[in-house]
């Protein structure tokens, strides 16, 4: 199998109210293969897609039910602290939840936390450990 990701799927309660969240808050732009069902966001080599929670499950052979932490966060890494401090600042000005404030976290970095209307954790970060190209990847080390 290859290492890489091509699709994260979130299951969402209310896929318009969720949808809207990541075009309004996010100001991210909607694919055009997006319909009533599904909503696709291209990111920077991945698709983020929005389902509804209980298809999904149903999809996966799941219970849907469940609360509290879902044991994974997705990051949106930035160039610089102070981008991170921007950002935080604009998404506390559009009403999105700030679950933990920007700060200088043990691993050398700095990050906050914010999470969408179906409380999945998005962490704001800069990460000097993982410099990003112009378009927004990791470059890592190989």
């Amino acid at each position: 199998m290859e290492q890489r990701l091509t699709l994260v799927t979130l299951g969402v309660k209310n896929l318009k109210m969720s949808s809207e969240f990541y075009e309004d808050k996010f100001g991210w732009k909607k694919l055009k293969s997006s319909n009533e069902y599904i909503t696709f966001f291209q990111l920077n080599g991945i698709l983020l897609s929005l389902y509804p929670k209980e298809k999904l499950a149903k999809d996966a052979g799941v219970s849907c039910e469940g609360n509290g932490f879902k044991a994974f966060t997705i990051a949106f890494n930035t160039r610089t602290k102070e981008e991170v401090d921007e950002l935080i600042e604009k998404l506390e000005a559009k009403d999105v939840k700030i679950v933990k404030r920007p700060e200088d976290v043990s691993w050398g970095g700095y990050s906050s936390y914010v999470a969408d209307p179906d409380e999945n954790l998005w962490e704001i970060a800069f990460n000097p450990y993982l410099p990003l190209d112009e378009n927004g990847n990791t470059i890592g080390n190989k």
